[in-house]
């Protein structure tokens, strides 16, 4: 009974890895394992609605699409320059990044253009994406009847609302709009949605209001129709839109503040990028790393005996189960990122090396097999944690720095690649952890009353030689 229990963790680490590997084998195992087999080929995951058919690549891995931008600066625009180019950038990183692409590049391009990189995307996905960068209207119906749909253009059902400042006509957009709209509740619980004007927008908006009074005013990003609310009252800097549920109040929200760009945007040119790398590059990449991961197998089996081959089988599961969650996640496989996951699997075999030495110090002090697991175990384990945890605050201050934070005296940083980075290593270090502390030591107590566990010099080759000198010293 008691053995059947020590191997119950066992069969679940076996039943992980199985696991893992269903969900990381790819689509075209040709491309990466011995050919002349006939491999199954993958299918991904699904599971409901969600789907994760392949791992996803980044820019410099699988190419995608680059748009070169071009921020309109209107005539009568007063205010800086750069900082409505940069605070544009700024809303793209939040609207892509909202939509699950990562690892994508948005740099500024001269005066006013902004060059964006989407990896895996097709031109027409790119479009897609950030079509909706253009402007945010308000807008009022064309005649007297309620709409509920249409458009916002000539000969619509809508037209833009507009109102006169300084002598000039000018349309309510969402250049006037601050990018702060908030989800609030009033005295009754009931959910709205707050929201400012900016500049001359205020000035533009009481008149719209005074002349809707008790009608419909709509909000249209990109001609997609976000909220028709009527007016209940006058309003200028600020208002709120009500009668919503709070599902809506907070997608309402996101919308608004994606929408409310500093500058209106063209797309200039676009381009599909290829793989920097190509494919024949990714598959030696792969094939690289497969010979490390054998090069250092081979060197732990042949230094520790059987404890490397533990090791060896160790990492493997570690392999497998990182990449699971690399996909599931998922992380963005970048250059940088591949890089970051080699070195956590260096970090992986570094933890069971110091187990391993713990292990064999307890073995010539003269412990029995089970008592050195425990003893090397708990004595390696505070170096593993204090090294780790030190690799994950460096994780944290790239992944924070490198989302674009304003650091006094050094400016913004905006590396998403950095970002990427730092959470590839960050996920290769938990992960390390739990192969070695969870994984290395399973596999190393089922051994505990087997024959295998009397054989120390399977453990510490030099163990019997070191005894036998320490019986004729005392001879």
């Amino acid at each position: 009974m008691n053995r059947f229990r020590r191997l119950l963790p066992l069969l679940g680490i076996v039943l992980l890895t199985l696991a893992a590997i269903y969900v990381v084998w790819p689509a075209q195992p040709d491309r990466f394992l011995p050919a002349g087999v006939p491999w199954p080929e993958g299918r991904g995951v699904t599971i409901g609605n969600f789907e994760r058919e392949r791992m996803r690549l980044g820019l410099d891995l699988q190419g995608g699409t680059r748009l070169l931008l071009h921020a309109d600066v209107p005539e009568e625009f007063d205010g800086n320059i750069d900082d409505a180019i940069e605070g544009t950038i700024r809303v793209l990183r939040r609207r892509v990044d909202a939509s699950g692409l990562a690892e994508a590049e948005i740099t500024r391009q001269g005066a006013t253009g902004i060059s964006v990189q989407l990896p895996g995307l097709t031109p027409e996905e790119a479009r897609s994406l950030l079509g909706r960068t253009a402007q945010l209207l308000f807008c009022e119906p064309a005649t007297d009847a309620v709409a509920e749909v249409g458009t916002c253009d000539e000969g619509g059902q809508w037209q833009r609302a507009t109102g006169t400042v300084g002598g000039q006509r000018q349309a309510l957009s969402g250049r006037f709009l601050r990018s702060n709209a908030y989800v609030g509740f009033d005295n009754i619980g009931n959910p709205f949605v707050g929201f400012e004007f900016q500049g001359e927008g205020g000035e533009i908006f009481r008149q719209i209001t005074t002349r809707r009074l008790g009608q419909q005013i709509a909000i249209f990003l990109d001609n997609e129709l976000l909220s028709a609310p009527v007016v209940s009252a006058v309003i200028a800097d600020s208002g709120t839109i009500t009668g919503l549920t709070l599902m809506r109040a907070r997608e309402l929200v996101v919308q608004l503040n994606a929408g409310a760009l500093p500058l209106e945007l063209s797309v200039l040119q676009e381009q599909s990028v290829d793989a920097t790398l190509g494919n024949d590059s990714v598959q030696r990449s792969v094939l690289a790393g497969e010979i490390g991961l054998m090069l250092v197998a081979l060197f732990m089996i042949l230094y520790y005996r059987l404890p490397g081959l533990i090791a060896s089988a160790a990492l493997l599961v570690y392999t497998a189960l990182t990449l699971a969650v690399f996909k599931m996640i998922p992380v963005t496989l970048t250059l940088a990122g591949i890089g970051a996951f080699v070195l956590s699997v260096g970090m992986a075999v570094d933890a069971n090396i110091l187990i391993f030495e713990r292990m064999k110090e307890e073995m010539r002090a003269g412990r029995s097999y089970a008592a050195a697991i425990e003893a090397g175990f708990a004595r390696a384990w505070p170096s593993i944690r204090d090294s780790n945890v030190t690799t994950l605050i460096t994780c944290l201050i790239l992944y924070v720095l490198g989302g674009g934070i304003e650091v006094p005296l050094l400016g913004a940083f905006d590396a998403p690649l950095v970002q990427g980075f730092a959470l590839t290593l960050a996920v290769g270090v938990f992960m390390s952890m739990f192969s070695a502390i969870i994984v290395t030591r399973t596999f190393m107590l089922t051994l505990v009353g087997t024959s295998i566990a009397r054989r120390h010099d399977w453990f510490v080759p030099e163990l019997d030689a070191e005894l036998n000198v320490r019986a004729e010293s005392r001879s």
